[in-house]
C-alpha cells in the first residue's frame, strides 16, 4: 500500500490506514532517512493504538513502554546501539515475542534478531512537508 501526504495534518489518516492494513500483526519496522518523520509518525500511530501518554523518542533509552487500548506498545530506537549484545541485554525476545505491539526504528541495526513476520513502513521524503509511505507485510 502506498500513500502520499502533503503535511502533518494527514498523519492521523495514514496511521488509521496502517492499523487497518496490519490487521493482527504486532511487529512494525520503520525505515526512512534521518529526519524523514519516523518518530513523528509513530506518535500519531500510538494515538491510533489508544496510547494516551505523551510519546517521545527512545533515542537514549532504546525502548519506551506505553499502555495502548488493547496491548502494551513498545517503541524502540536502535540507532545508538553499539553492538547486537545491547539488544540481547535489553531482553528483546520478551518484547518481540511477548504479545505486545513493537514499533522499531532503525531495524537494520538488529536485522538478525527480527521476527519472520512484520509490517514494514517505509517513509520517503518528497519535499519539505511531503512524504510517501509504503506498507508491506512479510
Amino acid at each position: 500500500m502506498k500513500i502520499h501526504i502533503n503535511g502533518l495534518a494527514d498523519l492521523p489518516e495514514v496511521a488509521e490506514k496502517l492499523a487497518a492494513f496490519a490487521a493482527d500483526e504486532k511487529i512494525f519496522l520503520f525505515d526512512g532517512e534521518m529526519g524523514a518523520g519516523k518518530t513523528t509518525f509513530i506518535k500519531n500511530f500510538c494515538k491510533t493504538l489508544g496510547v494516551n501518554e505523551v510519546v517521545s523518542s527512545p533515542t537514549y533509552s532504546i525502548v519506551n513502554e506505553y499502555l495502548g487500548a488493547a496491548n502494551a506498545v513498545y517503541h524502540f530506537d536502535f540507532y545508538r546501539i553499539k553492538n547486537i549484545q545491547e539488544a540481547y541485554d535489553l531482553g528483546y525476545e520478551e518484547y518481540f515475542y511477548g504479545g505486545g505491539i513493537c514499533l522499531i526504528e532503525w531495524p537494520e541495526r538488529i536485522e538478525e534478531l527480527l521476527p519472520a513476520h512484520y509490517v514494514k513502513v517505509e517513509i520517503s521524503v518528497l519535499n519539505e512537508s511531503g512524504r510517501a509511505f509504503e506498507f508491506t507485510k512479510t
